[in-house]
């Protein structure tokens, strides 16, 4: 039998022993030294079912395909639009993926996306050289208007998303707001001002508290204070 010598969602450090015998898995950021599981890093260790990974603390967005993201418009070029990705790398909206209208050769762009707009777009593509490529086409992505941007730690993303996004939709619930979370670590909630203030304080709890147990719970008794009403 093993035995695993943590609690999940504790916070470890390199070298902690986190589980001894064969019945436990290494996973990202952990390392199997005979039958011990030893921690290669800081971080929130997440125990899912055998096995043993840590979520780093802190580090900046590494672009992957697929990922939902929230950028700005930063440049437009004669075929696209430059986008800031909260990351290392930028990235190219081209005309062909960001609206199926006809546009003329030298049209002004900035008639779909002006210089500081916000989009919530889609990786389609990340090269080797980490040129990243994105969409807007698809359910939920589009220019984000009016509301507000918050950033947050981009390890802490899953902790605000939740399980099926049962965290974000009980702040959408309790708020009223319609709120987006990018994979890159930037937020946008849009609603009554007032209700905007509560849903970024919540997101901004969960991301401090993201690694103590019971959080969802935390979190409910939050909203009902603040909105004043019971959320079931």
């Amino acid at each position: 039998m093993g035995d695993l010598l943590i609690n999940n969602k504790e916070i470890v450090v390199p070298g902690e022993e986190l589980a001894h015998g064969m019945d436990y898995l290494p996973g990202a950021g952990t390392y199997r030294d005979k039958d011990i599981i030893i921690a290669s890093r800081l971080g929130l260790i997440n125990v899912d079912g055998r096995a043993l990974k840590i979520i780093p603390l802190s580090g900046k967005y590494m672009p992957k395909s697929n990922d939902v993201i929230i950028g700005q418009i930063v440049d437009i070029t004669f075929t696209g639009w430059r986008v800031e990705t909260n990351s290392a790398y930028p990235a190219m909206l081209n005309i062909r993926d960001a609206t199926s209208d006809f546009i003329n050769r030298g049209a002004d762009l900035a008639q779909y996306f002006n210089l500081g707009d916000y989009v919530a777009a889609k990786i389609t593509n990340v090269t080797s050289q980490k040129l990243v490529d994105l969409t807007i086409k698809g359910p939920g992505l589009k220019k984000l208007q009016g509301g507000r941007i918050i950033f947050v730690n981009t390890n802490k993303v899953p902790r605000i998303i939740g399980k099926q996004g049962s965290m974000v939709g009980m702040i959408k619930e309790a708020t009223g707001c319609r709120i987006v979370v990018g994979q890159n670590g930037v937020v946008w909630v849009q609603g009554e001002p007032k209700n905007e203030l509560v849903a970024i304080e919540a997101v901004k709890k969960i991301e401090n508290e993201a690694h103590m147990s019971g959080l969802t719970d935390e979190i409910k008794k939050f909203l009902e204070t603040m909105v004043k009403e019971v959320i079931k």
